[in-house]
């Protein structure tokens, strides 16, 4: 083994944030989601509760067809620290397994989460929508806005945070406002976007109106809520994946919920299911998140650092 076999580039969060292009990203995950399924090999989610005041997840494998290479995910997810979200993606070489880089999972999970948030939204959302509301103002949030600046413009927006300095601070950099209440935002808003911890749900069928758009990106572990079984119902429901959703995303919550989702993103993107029919249609967008997705940015922001030189090499080996 030579010694640049053995180099594995470590990339931080400011060496991603030099790396990553919001409209390059948003390809990769469009093209991830038409492809969705050809892999060989399925991904799983592994999460685990712990003895301490969190959770630990794993994303593994992340594979897309034409990449010679996969991800492995390992996080920790403790939601009263801050940032909440820690952990390491590690990018293997497909040929050798090879380590090739170590990336910080919480800004690449924040820019997949938030710009396939930005594509959900934006393939469900009602025509020419005008007000955007924004329910948690942390990490996720801030990608979504960056994805749907490339698509339909909105002329408001409207935040709430249970952090008011957070909500206050989001709000001032993105030119909105600051409301009371998840209610506050969804009677303001024409899309509203849920990016929370929340355990119990925010928003139900009666806080909501016809031909609203809902995504909810907090719902990504069993146990956690953001949306009310009635809203769920009467909403037509697109997730990522089927399985997930029952497992361990919006359809897994116990009670009255029902039992399937309409679509996945996937389904809408190829043209197999219609998304929106109507302009008085509830929509709902509600991931969980998928291996693929780490992979498709993770290789993105390899090759682009290795071009540039960008980050720190170690020889873990040696």
């Amino acid at each position: 083994m030579s010694d640049h076999d053995r180099v594995t580039r470590v990339l931080t969060r400011s060496d991603l944030e030099a790396v990553l292009d919001p409209a390059a990203c948003l390809r990769a995950l469009r093209e991830g989601f038409r492809t969705a399924g050809e892999a060989s090999v399925p991904g799983q989610r592994v999460r685990t509760d712990l003895p301490f005041p969190g959770t630990a997840t794993a994303l593994i494998p992340g594979l897309l067809p034409g990449v010679d290479a996969y991800t492995v995910k390992v996080n920790a997810k403790f939601p009263g620290a801050r940032p909440a979200l820690r952990g390491v993606i590690c990018l293997h070489s497909g040929t050798d397994g090879e380590l090739l880089a170590l990336l910080d999972s919480a800004t690449v999970t924040a820019w997949r989460t938030g710009l396939a948030a930005a594509l959900g939204t934006g393939l469900l959302a009602p025509a020419g929508y005008e007000v955007l509301g924004v329910v948690g103002a942390g990490a996720q949030a801030e990608p979504t806005l960056r994805g749907l600046a490339g698509g339909r413009p909105f002329r408001d927006l409207v935040v709430h945070d249970t952090d008011p300095g957070r909500a206050a601070a989001f709000a001032a950099r993105h030119g909105g406002r600051v409301l009371g209440s998840a209610r506050a935002v969804a009677q303001a808003a024409d899309v509203v976007l849920l990016a929370t911890w929340s355990r119990t749900p925010l928003l139900a069928l009666a806080d909501t109106r016809p031909g609203q758009h809902l995504t909810s990106l907090g719902t990504d572990e069993p146990g956690k809520r953001e949306l009310a079984a009635d809203l769920l119902d009467a909403a037509l429901l697109v997730v990522d994946d089927r399985e997930l959703a029952a497992t361990a995303g919006a359809l897994s919550a116990p009670g009255p919920v029902r039992t399937a989702a309409d679509a996945t993103l996937t389904d809408v993107l190829r043209g197999t299911h219609p998304g929106r029919t109507s302009a008085r249609q509830r929509t709902v967008y509600a991931p969980v998140g998928l291996p693929w997705q780490d992979l498709a940015l993770a290789w993105h922001a390899f090759r682009d650092a290795e071009r540039r030189d960008l980050g720190t090499t170690v020889d873990l080996l040696g």
